[in-house]
């Protein structure tokens, strides 16, 4: 006969039992999510250099794109359900037949912006360019030298151009409490030097807020289809009025 003592055991080991199977769990959803996104990397950017090649050979006002995972749409169910192609659907809805010329790439920090990005611009005449990076600098990059790459960026960008600010990671990441008012303070120095050019800046901080739930991609990092949502709500209110217009 079982002791109460004893069934308190028994029932604090299946507590705990489910404990571990609900973390393994949890760490399994986890890593099939980083490796369905990491597939997505491949088949997004095989879709966009596809899309590129098709878009210089069209007509219509071009917009294009510079940035990284979260302009080539990672996370989405596909790569027009990122910000790029949801943006794309709303300014083509007026009945102008935009193009998009994304050049953005997987990975991108600041320094491939400028080291590789930018120069593509040369010889072209765009009607929009957007730029959205700096996700992949914030602990990859010392502070002076992400700050030092942003203004070269900025600088460097025509005067076409909206830029768009980061996500706080506020919860988002483990690290989210101490990165927080760092992505803040690099945020606020977006909107002043941008601002210094005359160049609008989306607020993609202001749009893209808690709660994450049901707006991340499985690899809980990525945006989905609804966080992409966010994005493209910040980007299209800070287009010039005749971008949207048009």
């Amino acid at each position: 006969m079982t002791t109460p003592i004893g069934a308190l055991h028994q029932a604090i080991m299946r507590w705990g039992e489910a404990e571990r199977t609900s973390s393994r769990l949890a760490i399994q959803r986890w890593v099939d999510g980083v490796a369905y996104v990491d597939v997505q990397a491949r088949t997004y950017a095989d879709y966009w250099t596809k899309q590129n090649a098709d878009v210089l050979t069209a007509n219509g006002p071009l917009w294009v794109v510079l940035g990284d995972s979260t302009a080539q749409g990672l996370g989405a169910s596909s790569p027009l359900h990122g910000y790029v192609g949801q943006v794309l659907n709303a300014l083509r809805r007026k009945g102008t037949p935009w193009r998009v010329l994304n050049l953005s790439r997987s990975g991108a920090q600041t320094r491939h912006v400028l080291e590789d990005q930018l120069p593509l611009l040369d010889g072209l005449t765009p009607a929009l360019v957007t730029c959205g990076i700096g996700n992949n600098d914030i602990l990859a990059t010392p502070p002076k030298r992400f700050r030092d790459h942003l203004r070269q960026v900025i600088d460097r960008l025509p005067s076409s151009s909206v830029v768009m600010d980061l996500t706080v990671p506020d919860r988002l990441w483990r690290v989210g409490g101490a990165v927080s008012p760092y992505v803040s303070g690099i945020n606020q120095w977006i909107s002043s030097t941008a601002g210094s050019r005359g160049l609008p800046v989306a607020e993609v901080s202001r749009h893209a807020r808690p709660p994450w739930r049901g707006m991340l991609a499985p690899d809980a990092f990525h945006p989905n289809n609804l966080g992409y949502r966010r994005h493209a709500d910040a980007l299209l209110a800070a287009l010039p009025a005749h971008v949207r217009t048009a």
